[in-house]
C-alpha cells in the first residue's frame, strides 16, 4: 500500500474514500469486489494481489465474484489500480473536503441516497458533498439538455422547475452550460431545493463560468461529486457523471438536446435502471431538439408542463396520487401483490420487472405471477422487456 497509510479494522469511510481515489467510475471489477469482500478487505486483497508471491492465491479468491470477470480480467483490474497506490492517504482527502465545509457519504449512511444502489457494482464507492447531504432524500426530478441551448429551452426549463418546485420535488442537474444552468438558476431564484452533480473534485467547480452559481447551489441545496478532491473533471467522468444524476432523480426530463448531446447519455441511464424517461418537444426546424425527438421516437414521454413529469412521478408519491383519477372500486378484485404491481406501475411510462420489484417491494416471482394475472385481466400490456398499463 502506500508509505503513509494502512488500513485497519473499522476504517470502512477511509477504504471507500481510498477506493474513490483508486478507481475510475463505473469499475465494475471494483464494484464486485467491494461487494464480495467490503472495502476494507478488499485493499488488504488488493496489497496482496499486487505482489508477485501472493498474485495467484488472491486471484484464485475471487475467481468466483462473478463469471464474466476471470482473472485475466482481474489481473487488468490489478494493474489499473496499482499506480495509485502510491502516497495514496484518504485522510488527507477528508481533510480537504472537511476544510470546505463538505462531508463524504458512504453506503449505509442515513444520508445515502438509496436510488444509487440501483446502479448495482457500478454505484460510487462514496460520495462527496458541499451543502445539507439530507435533501439527497427529497424526491427529486433530472432536468437536462444541451450546453448550447436556445432561448426556447431555457425558458421551458424555467417553467418545469416553476412547476415541479411547487410539487415539492427538488432538481437535480450537472451544472453544465445551457440547460442545466437554466434548470440551477430557476430553482435558486424559487428557493427550490437545488442538486448539482460534478464530474470532478469539489475543491473545484466547473466549468469555471458557473462557479458562483454552484457555490449558491452548495449554500442553499447540495453540490456532489463520486470524484476525490483535485480530480479533474475529463470527458469521460461527465459521460460516467450522467448515471449517479439519473439515479438521484425519481424521473429524467430532457428539455432540449441535439442529435449527439450527452443529456442522452443521461436519458440512457435513467431506462436502464427503470426510471421513467420524458422528453421536451420543439421545433422541427430546431437541431436543438433532434435529440428531443429522436427520444420520444424510441419511447420517451412527451412532456410539456410540470404536470405531466409529476404523473411520471406517481407511482414514487402517494397510491392517492396516482389513483386520483381512477374509479372507486377499480382494483377491488385484485389481491393485494396483483394491486401492488398494478399500483407500482408508472401512469404512462413502461417498467421492467427488476423496476416494479423494487417499487412494489415484491418478490420477482410474486412481480411476475402478478403481471400474468394482469396481462390475462386486461389491466398491462407487454411493451417489449417493459411493462406498460394498458391503454397507454
Amino acid at each position: 500500500m502506500g508509505e503513509q497509510w494502512r488500513p485497519t479494522s473499522g476504517e470502512d469511510v477511509l477504504a471507500r474514500i481510498a477506493w474513490s481515489r483508486l478507481t475510475e467510475p463505473r469499475d465494475r471489477a471494483a464494484g464486485l469486489l467491494l461487494a464480495a469482500l467490503g472495502a476494507v478487505e478488499a485493499l488488504h486483497w488488493l496489497d496482496r494481489a499486487r505482489r508477485p508471491a501472493g498474485r495467484a492465491r488472491a486471484l484464485a479468491e475471487v475467481s468466483g465474484i462473478d463469471p464474466e470477470v476471470d482473472a485475466i480480467a482481474w489481473g487488468r483490474a490489478v494493474a489499473r489500480w496499482e499506480p495509485r497506490l502510491r502516497d495514496l492517504d484518504p485522510r488527507r482527502e477528508l481533510q480537504v473536503i472537511t476544510r470546505l465545509g463538505g462531508s463524504v457519504l458512504v453506503p449505509g449512511d442515513p444520508a445515502w441516497p438509496p436510488g444509487l444502489d440501483d446502479l448495482g457494482p457500478e454505484a460510487p464507492h462514496c460520495l462527496w458533498a458541499r451543502g445539507d447531504p439530507a435533501l439527497l432524500a427529497r424526491p427529486a426530478v433530472a432536468v437536462v439538455g444541451s450546453r448550447a441551448s436556445t432561448p426556447y429551452g431555457n425558458h421551458v426549463s424555467a417553467e418545469l422547475v416553476a412547476g415541479l418546485i411547487d410539487a415539492g420535488r427538488a432538481i437535480v442537474s450537472g451544472g453544465a452550460f445551457g440547460i442545466d444552468a437554466a434548470a440551477h438558476r430557476a430553482t435558486l431564484a424559487l428557493y427550490g431545493t437545488p442538486v448539482a452533480v460534478m464530474a470532478g473534485g469539489l475543491d473545484r467547480f466547473y466549468p469555471a463560468a458557473n462557479a458562483a452559481m454552484l457555490a449558491q447551489v452548495a449554500q442553499d441545496g447540495v453540490v456532489v461529486s463520486e470524484a476525490p478532491p483535485g480530480t479533474a473533471p475529463m470527458r469521460q467522468r461527465f459521460l460516467s457523471r450522467n448515471r449517479l444524476i439519473a439515479a438521484l432523480a425519481g424521473a429524467t426530463v430532457v428539455v432540449e438536446a441535439s442529435w449527439r448531446s450527452g443529456a442522452l447519455s443521461t436519458a440512457h441511464h435513467a431506462l436502464t435502471i427503470g426510471r421513467p424517461l420524458a422528453a421536451v418537444p420543439g421545433p422541427i426546424t430546431s437541431a436543438a431538439s433532434a435529440g428531443c425527438h429522436r427520444l420520444l421516437r424510441e419511447g420517451a414521454e412527451c412532456v410539456t408542463a410540470a404536470s405531466e413529469v409529476v404523473q411520471l412521478l406517481a407511482p414514487l408519491g402517494s397510491v392517492a396520487d396516482q389513483m386520483r383519477d381512477v374509479p372507486a372500486g377499480l382494483l377491488d378484485d385484485l389481491d393485494q401483490g396483483q394491486a401492488q404491481v398494478l399500483d407500482a406501475l408508472p401512469a404512462r411510462a413502461a417498467a421492467d420487472v427488476s423496476a416494479l420489484v423494487r417499487a412494489s417491494g415484491l418478490a420477482q416471482a410474486q412481480v411476475r405471477s402478478a403481471l400474468g394475472y394482469l396481462e390475462l385481466a386486461g389491466r398491462v400490456r407487454r411493451d417489449g422487456p417493459r411493462w406498460r398499463r394498458a391503454g397507454t
